[in-house]
C-alpha cells in the first residue's frame, strides 16, 4: 500500500464545497471518481480542510492510498486527465509519494487563507464570483489596525458558525493582514487552524470597520463578547481561497 499527497486547484464556484454529500457535487467525490477512472481502486481521499461552498483553493493539500505504487507524475497526469474528461474546475498540480505517517490535516502545521476585496461601485465581469465586490469605499489601514485586535490566541465564539463541530472556541491567529492596491483589498490569514466561518466572519466585521460604521475598539470588544451576535455580516465565500498548507520540513 503506497501513501500518495496531492496538491490541488480548485474554482469553487460549482461545489457544494470539498466534502463529500449524498446528492452534492463535491471537489472530493470529483477528485476520488477521477482516481477511480484511473486506477479502477475506490479510495477515501483525506483533505487538509473542508473548504465550504464556494471557496476556491489555490493550495489545497489532500492525501489517499493505492495498492499498485505508480509515479508521482503519472498519478497527476492520469488524475488531471480523468477530471477533464468530466469538465470538472479542478487540477492536480503535484503528487508524491509520501511516508505512511503522512497525514493532510493532521501533519499540517499551518493553514493560510487569502481574502480578496474588489472596492468599486462598477459590476465585476473578469472577477465575479472570485471577489467580494463592495461599492462602499473602504479604509485598509484602518481594517489593518483593527485586525490586529484579533491576532494571538483567542476565545473566537464570535467569528465560529453555530454548525461548527470543534470542540474547542480557542485558537492561536497568527497573522491578519489587510492591505490595498488600487481597488483591491487583499486579507490575509494564518493559524494552525480555523474554526468554520472563522476567516469570512472576521473578514465580514473588518468590512464594518472599513466602511466607517465601527471602530477598531469595537473589534476588541466584539472578540470579547463571546457571542455569535456580536459579530459582523458573514463575507461571501467568492473571495476566499485557501492558499497554503505548511507541514514539517516544508
Amino acid at each position: 500500500m503506497q501513501r500518495y499527497r496531492i496538491d490541488i486547484e480548485y474554482d469553487g464556484t460549482a461545489y457544494s464545497g470539498w466534502q463529500r454529500q449524498a446528492g452534492q457535487h463535491s471537489v472530493q467525490a470529483a477528485i476520488e471518481q477521477a482516481i477511480l477512472g484511473f486506477c479502477g481502486e475506490d479510495i477515501t481521499l483525506r483533505g487538509a480542510g473542508r473548504t465550504d461552498a464556494g471557496v476556491h483553493a489555490t493550495g489545497q493539500v489532500a492525501h489517499f492510498d493505492l495498492e499498485k505504487d505508480w509515479p508521482g507524475k503519472t498519478v497527476r497526469n492520469a488524475i488531471n486527465a480523468h477530471l477533464q474528461m468530466a469538465g470538472e474546475q479542478v487540477a492536480i498540480l503535484q503528487a508524491d509519494m509520501v511516508p505512511a505517517d503522512f497525514d493532510a490535516r493532521f501533519s499540517a502545521t499551518a493553514r493560510h487563507y487569502l481574502y480578496r476585496i474588489v472596492n468599486r461601485r462598477a459590476p465585476l465581469a473578469l472577477e465575479r464570483e472570485r471577489a467580494w465586490q463592495v461599492a462602499r469605499p473602504l479604509d485598509a489601514r484602518a481594517m489593518h489596525d483593527a485586525a490586529q485586535m484579533l491576532v494571538g490566541r483567542h476565545d473566537f465564539t464570535t467569528f465560529r458558525s453555530v454548525q461548527c463541530q470543534a470542540k474547542s472556541p480557542l485558537r492561536t491567529l497568527d497573522r491578519l493582514d489587510v492591505t490595498a492596491k488600487g481597488e483591491l483589498i487583499e486579507i490575509r490569514a494564518s493559524a494552525r487552524s480555523f474554526l468554520h466561518n472563522q476567516v469570512r466572519s472576521m473578514v465580514g466585521t473588518l468590512k464594518r470597520v472599513g466602511e466607517g460604521a465601527w471602530e477598531p475598539e469595537d473589534v476588541r470588544a466584539a472578540l470579547e463578547a463571546r457571542d455569535r451576535k456580536a459579530c459582523g455580516p458573514v463575507a461571501p465565500p467568492d473571495g476566499l481561497y485557501l492558499v497554503r498548507v505548511d507541514y514539517p520540513g516544508t
